[in-house]
């Protein structure tokens, strides 16, 4: 894979296939090197986390395990079977992204993000919150998609860019579950990959990084509705979502980002409520 293609504020070396889940990456992104190493069972995987500070160890979904080195910045996978190069890149790359993103004093969170109003807002929710499903209704209603599952934020605001924070791309793509790829009329079986079975919807082009708006908290209710997130409970909404439960690299930063707008997009759960629902939403974030 050439250098100048990446994800998540990442220039990728070691999975050629996946190009075409990746982005046109500035040269001041880091280069980290993707690599597998297949493995016989005889070395246990961790059972947790283990993040050092240059080295960390995490389990894979109990089949194996992901090493990451700091310097030189390198990911390893420790795996029964080499997975496809478009597996390496999602979903296998994103806990590794995050541990090399706090290492470069970045937050990273378990949310996608959708492009309006000339940025990103972050979509945050917990497993079956319907936010792969909701960001694929809105890829194909013609809106950009920037992340589905892990959103690396630059806690370093560009010059001009009058103090805002930016989210990077992530892989071009989401996995649904089958319900939702029948629903939604899309997605390309891949079988089952990492713990589960998955249909690729592919994502067009979007740019490498853009300016974070803020963020939308998903919820199941009776009645489509988008309500503001208010005072302290916007930093109570965010730090569930933390990628990498360790103390902030920059507490201050944590604290501005919850300064931004948090909305609360509560939609029922009949496939028939999305467009009304993803249409309050659009209207609230443009």
């Amino acid at each position: 894979m050439a250098s100048g293609a990446g994800c998540y504020g990442f220039r990728l070396q070691g999975a050629p296939a996946a190009r075409s889940l990746l982005v046109d990456a500035p040269s001041d992104w880091p280069i980290v090197e993707v690599r597998t190493a297949t493995t016989d069972g005889r070395e246990a995987a961790p059972a947790l986390d283990e993040v050092g500070p240059g080295r960390a160890r995490l389990p894979l979904h109990g089949r194996g395990w992901m090493d990451v080195e700091r310097d030189a910045p390198r990911i390893t996978l420790h795996l029964p079977d080499r997975p496809a190069d478009e597996e390496l890149v999602h979903p296998y790359l994103a806990p590794g992204a995050a541990v090399l993103a706090r290492w470069a004093g970045r937050e990273s969170y378990h949310a996608g993000a959708v492009l309006a109003g000339g940025g990103a807002w972050a979509v945050l929710g917990d497993r079956e919150s319907g936010k792969s499903s909701t960001l694929a209704w809105l890829a194909a209603a013609g809106h950009g998609v920037l992340a589905d599952d892990l959103l690396v934020l630059d806690n370093a605001p560009a010059a001009g860019s009058a103090g805002r924070f930016h989210a990077f791309a992530g892989p071009r793509c989401i996995d649904l579950r089958g319900d939702a790829a029948e629903r939604l009329g899309g997605g390309e079986p891949l079988g089952v990959v990492g713990s589960r079975e998955r249909w690729r919807l592919r994502l067009g082009p979007v740019p490498a990084r853009v300016p974070l708006r803020g963020w939308i908290e998903l919820a199941w209710a009776d009645e489509p509705a988008v309500e503001p997130v208010r005072g302290a409970a916007r930093l109570r909404t965010l730090i569930p979502y933390r990628s990498v439960r360790l103390e902030p690299p920059d507490a201050a930063a944590l604290v501005a980002l919850a300064s931004l707008p948090v909305l609360r997009f509560a939609r029922p759960r009949r496939w028939d409520a999305l467009p009304g629902a993803a249409g309050r939403l659009l209207a609230a974030i443009a």
